[in-house]
């Protein structure tokens, strides 16, 4: 068995991000893990990465941990306009019900 560590922040990937992740996986191993587990590894989701920042970040660091970037675009349908109610709509409603 593997346990591992996500963690997923909305801002951009920064130097102090592969520390505190690998604290945290320094702790699951600590408390968690079992001794037939594998190492825990990390995972760090970012709004924004820049290549060499993190690669200068990730070759400090012994711990098992990979950076990604996400786009919210990709996880949204094409026409996001109208699928949920505005604000105003909310209230609205709310002002009816009360």
């Amino acid at each position: 068995m593997q346990h591992t560590m996500v963690t997923s922040q909305i801002d951009d990937f920064d130097f102090p991000d592969v520390g505190q992740i690998g604290g945290y996986i320094v702790a699951c191993n600590h408390i968690l893990k079992q001794p037939d587990d594998n190492p825990t590894i990390g995972l760090l989701i970012c709004k924004k990465k820049n290549g060499l920042l993190a690669q200068y970040s990730l070759e400090s660091s012994s711990q098992p941990i990979a950076i990604s970037s996400y786009e919210l675009e990709q996880f949204y349908p094409v026409k996001v306009e109208g699928a949920l109610p505005t604000i105003e709509e909310i209230e609205r409603k709310l002002k009816e019900e009360a």
